[in-house]
């Protein structure tokens, strides 16, 4: 009789919930080659396509969507058998703060490899001020802050990084040279609103602030209804009905940093493994991005603005 190892099944699964085998291979430690021999074996084990090579990205065929909710019970049954020879791991969480939420995805698909690995993992992921961040790990109630800063670290960082602020508007939007700039922003405290008022000032055009939102969907949404513009990370600027405006008849924006603060003390080793992912998945393949070593890092003590 045939028998299925598990983990070509767990690969599967894998590969169907992350949409990439370049994804998968990270969140199982695994090379992306090693993951392509993983289902290709499965698959000539079953006889079958599992994957239709047909349509663009990862489309499970007919066969490969029951083979996938048939693996998710087996793997399930196999880590109850595993629970009963010992109790789990006891969960730990890890509390994750970051300014603003336009790089929400790209934190979430780090956690959700990074959990793959380390399965007893619980993550608590909240907004706020940097001050109120850098506040929240002093007392030791955050492990890492995710940030954002129009003039750098001040104190030791994991990682930093700079992006580049751009315009974005909806195809339609065209602005009068004579009425003040309308910004649709996260309010006067965002980072890229403040850097927007500077540029303008500097450049002797009056602005206001027509829409404040709090979540990038309803802001791009604002956005593409026409309402004003706003400016934005280029890396994260693929809103539907958004573009960026290149040629916009408005002053330059500066660049921005983006960074990872990690508490310092006990455990400090597994949550810079944490920021590591982090920062990959967060930076921009084109920026450059500055890493510190782990033993020169300390525990954040102030504001980073």
């Amino acid at each position: 009789m045939t028998n299925i190892p598990t983990e070509l099944l767990r690969t599967l699964v894998a590969v169907v919930d992350l949409r990439s085998f370049t994804r998968a291979a990270q969140s199982l430690g695994v090379t992306q080659p090693a993951v392509s021999a993983q289902i290709k074996r499965l698959q000539g084990l079953l006889g079958t396509d599992l994957l239709d090579k047909s349509a663009p990205g990862v489309t499970l065929t007919t066969a490969g969507e029951l083979v996938v909710n048939y693996a998710r019970r087996l793997l399930s049954i196999n880590d109850q058998i595993l629970d009963l020879a010992g109790p789990r791991p006891t969960a730990l969480t890890v509390r994750i703060g970051q300014t603003g939420d336009f790089n929400a995805a790209e934190i979430s698909l780090a956690l959700a490899c990074f959990r793959a690995r380390r399965p007893e993992l619980r993550f608590v992921v909240y907004s706020g001020w940097i001050d109120t961040l850098l506040r929240d790990m002093r007392e030791g109630d955050l492990d890492l802050a995710v940030w954002v800063s129009a003039t750098g670290p001040a104190l030791e960082t994991r990682y930093y990084w700079t992006e580049e602020l751009v315009w974005l508007r909806a195809a339609s939007t065209q602005l009068d040279p004579k009425a003040p700039v309308p910004l649709v922003s996260y309010g006067e405290e965002c980072v890229f609103t403040r850097s927007a008022l500077t540029s303008l000032s500097q450049a002797g055009r009056e602005c206001e602030i027509v829409f404040t939102g709090s979540s990038v969907a309803g802001l791009g949404a604002a956005v593409a209804a026409g309402i004003g513009v706003m400016p934005f990370p280029r890396s994260h600027a693929s809103m539907p009905g958004v573009m960026v405006w290149e040629d916009a008849p408005l002053p330059k924006l500066p660049e921005f940093f983006c960074g990872i603060y990690v508490r310092g003390g006990a455990e400090r080793e597994e949550r810079d493994l944490l920021a590591d992912a982090l920062a990959a998945a967060l930076r921009p393949g084109t920026q450059t991005a500055h890493h510190a070593d782990a033993d020169s890092a300390p525990a954040v003590a102030g504001a980073a603005e």
